[in-house]
């Protein structure tokens, strides 16, 4: 009788056994103890993409990846991670104009037509005080500034972006709202500002009002959820918040963009953004540096704060970054919820992986309170897992050593 028993209990426990040795991040997150606390609560509706890299004799990468938690049909926030496909799809409208002269750097001047629209025709943080495609870019990637993206959103056009992104293969991503503004219902994101780019003081490319119907109908779970919300007076209203009408990024969308925009030989061209070599390295040379490290525009508030964009592996922690390890990646964080798609690297070493991971914090099932548990959690979850995939893939057999010179080109 002793020995049925254990061979129950051995048959019981045979296929997790060998789901964690096929599964490298399933044995990160679940031998973990704090990892595994997290990761198992429900209310977390934890997911993680872990991507591993090999090179060949010609430094040609080769990908396997793996989940957990993985649900393309649970919503999840994901806040101010659709910055990183504006940005890329702003580079690729504008060389897609195929206006002589006119580069990502010249002055771009944002008007006003339908309330609430709001202009723009100067911008102190930059070095001639002129705003661009490539000043939003920059600010997009190092401090993650709501502005920025809303007036790359302006330029492509609601409509104009969503239909790239869709005919990239990104299927399951809807972006369809500005950040972080007041005023603006569904009607107002669909119309989007009038534009005027300048070669000099010559008007190279002018943009009127758009309007957009682009709207996928999708049957999400959790799209309306929680005890309740506070509006934009602050008052409490007992319902659940509905999340129909904002934005939605599947992870697999948010982990294949920046592939893509990586490691573009690897897909088919269709789904290539359309960028110049020199438009790779400057999203590359941004989406690395630090606060500290830019002049233009300079954060001097963030000198001793280098992971304030940088949950995975530093857990946004206040203190300079020391050491080899950089992300190149994009974060975001509203409502409760936290991801960071990053690609994790050791130039010393050719240590090289892709992270995208989301986790929801808010225990009071609240929405726009500003009470969410993302120091007690979220950062230290992020933290933690990103440290342990980092240990493992720096350890794991390697055939060779990865040269990782395109991605470190020198900033001088």
């Amino acid at each position: 009788m002793k020995e049925k028993r254990w061979l129950q209990l051995l048959l019981l426990l045979l296929p997790f056994f060998c789901v964690s040795q096929e599964n490298p991040l399933e044995r990160i997150i679940l031998e973990d103890d704090s990892l595994r606390m997290v990761a198992s609560n429900p209310a977390h509706q934890v997911q993680v993409m872990y991507t591993r890299i090999d090179r060949d004799s010609k430094n040609v990468p080769g990908f396997k990846t793996y989940t957990f938690g993985l649900d393309t049909n649970l919503y999840f926030y994901p806040a101010s991670t659709v910055k990183m496909p504006a940005a890329a799809l702003a580079l690729e409208k504008l060389n897609d104009l195929r206006i002589r002269g006119l580069d990502r750097g010249d002055r771009m001047v944002t008007g006003a037509a339908t309330s609430p629209q709001t202009p723009v025709e100067q911008d102190t943080s930059a070095q001639n005080g002129e705003p661009s495609i490539e000043h939003y870019i920059k600010k997009i990637f190092l401090v993650s500034d709501n502005d920025a993206y809303n007036r790359l959103y302006e330029f492509l056009g609601q409509g104009y972006l969503n239909e790239q992104l869709h005919s990239k293969g990104f299927t399951r991503t809807r972006i369809i709202h500005r950040l972080s503004v007041s005023g603006y219902d569904t009607l107002g994101n669909r119309l989007t500002n009038p534009v005027s780019l300048y070669d000099g003081d010559e008007l190279a490319y002018f943009q009127n009002e758009v309007y957009s119907k682009w709207y996928p109908d999708w049957n999400l779970r959790n799209q309306v959820r929680g005890q309740g919300y506070t509006d934009g007076e602050g008052q409490l209203i007992e319902d659940p918040f509905d999340f129909r009408y904002k934005n939605y990024v599947s992870l697999p969308d948010l982990h294949d963009m920046l592939k893509v925009l990586l490691f573009p030989e690897s897909v088919p061209a269709r789904q290539h953004f359309n960028l110049t070599p020199d438009d790779y390295q400057f999203l590359y040379r941004y989406m690395r540096m630090l606060p500290r490290e830019s002049d233009y525009p300079a954060y001097p508030d963030l000198a001793d704060w280098d992971a304030y964009v940088k949950f995975l592996y530093y857990g946004s922690k206040k203190g300079r970054i020391e050491g080899p390890i950089r992300l190149l990646n994009k974060v975001g964080d509203a409502y409760g919820f936290l991801t960071d798609v990053a690609y994790i690297a050791n130039p010393e070493t050719g240590t090289e992986f892709i992270v995208a991971v989301n986790i929801h914090v808010n225990e009071n099932e609240i929405f726009n309170d500003g009470v969410y548990e993302y120091d007690e959690i979220g950062f230290p979850f992020l933290k933690r897992l990103g440290r342990l995939i980092y240990e493992y893939d720096e350890n794991r057999p390697r055939r060779r050593k990865a040269d990782l010179g395109r991605f470190f080109i020198s900033d001088n």
